[in-house]
């Protein structure tokens, strides 16, 4: 009678054990399904940046905007001297996915000009920052590296009042220093072949004659309509030499990829300024045709 009654007992006690560890195995199993998809959701890598490859930077530079922005190749009788200077000289690079680039310089009666444009695909290796943001933040830093000054209440409208904010004087005050009456290009459109080069390479390096151009429109700044964002630098540089060189660069960001245009003009004649408003025309003139070339 005791061995009967005792067995009974050891079943219900298993049985209630087993259950408590049914239940268990029930509340760790809904907890271990969770993991995997919140898990999943954390990592999921930002979007790459639009452009996977970068142009021959040699050759995105057409014939008619080189000529435009050096006067000096329609100077050239050599045909193996025009050949070379056409053709530009890429500057070094090892790894050309990422950064590309190519320079010219050519030497007129007037004056010796310059033009740089380099490429630069910009690449996360961070899974949680995009392509595009990584450009955005290394693109700020050139931009802040100018030292634009604060935009003014009047002018043309390229500055950007609600850009953020501004660090102290341009040490580019020279700007305003050599507006000129001379023809302008268009200056947020249009294309290198879309128009003809200027009809008088003398223009660009005399600032002598007064234009009704405001100094404040050729300050450096802040441009709209160009790439997802840009700027623009004007700097005067007379150290080392009689005669006064000015650099005009262009610097604007399309999706993961920004582009830089130095153009820089040393007149020959002593005392002779480089033609700021021609020269931004000029540049901002072959970014706005590299944007377009870009699909931006």
């Amino acid at each position: 009678m005791q061995r009967k009654a005792y067995v009974p007992g050891v079943a219900a006690l298993l049985a209630a054990v087993l259950a408590g560890c049914t239940g268990g195995s029930g509340d760790g199993g809904t907890a271990d399904d969770s993991n995997p998809g919140s898990a999943g959701t954390a990592t999921q890598a930002a979007q790459p940046g639009k452009y996977a490859t970068l142009p021959e930077p040699c050759g995105a530079v057409g014939e008619q905007a080189l000529e435009e922005l050096l006067p000096g190749l329609e100077e050239l009788t050599d045909e193996t001297q025009r050949e070379k200077a056409y053709a530009g000289e890429a500057t070094l690079t090892y790894d050309t996915d990422r950064k590309v680039g190519c320079r010219w310089k050519v030497e007129s009666a007037e004056a010796t000009d310059h033009l740089l444009v380099d490429f630069e695909r910009v690449v996360s290796y961070d899974n949680a920052v995009s392509d595009d943001s990584q450009a955005e933040q290394l693109f700020g830093r050139k931009r802040a590296a100018v030292h634009l000054p604060a935009p003014t209440a009047t002018g043309s409208g390229s500055a950007d009042a609600g850009s953020g904010p501004a660090a102290g004087p341009s040490s580019s005050p020279s700007a305003s220093g050599s507006p000129s009456s001379g023809p302008a290009s268009s200056s947020a459109s249009g294309s290198p072949s879309s128009g003809s080069a200027s009809s008088s390479a003398s223009g660009s390096s005399s600032a002598s004659v007064p234009s009704s151009v405001d100094p404040s429109d050729l300050q450096p700044r802040l441009l709209e309509d160009l790439g997802d964002e840009a700027f623009l630098d004007d700097e005067l540089d007379s150290s080392g030499s009689t005669a006064k060189q000015r650099t005009v660069t262009v610097v604007f960001r399309t999706s993961n990829v920004i582009v830089t245009i130095e153009y820089a003009e040393q007149p020959m004649t002593v005392g002779a300024v480089p033609d700021s408003k021609e020269m931004q025309d000029r540049a901002r003139k072959l970014a706005s045709a590299l944007a377009d070339s870009l699909g931006g």
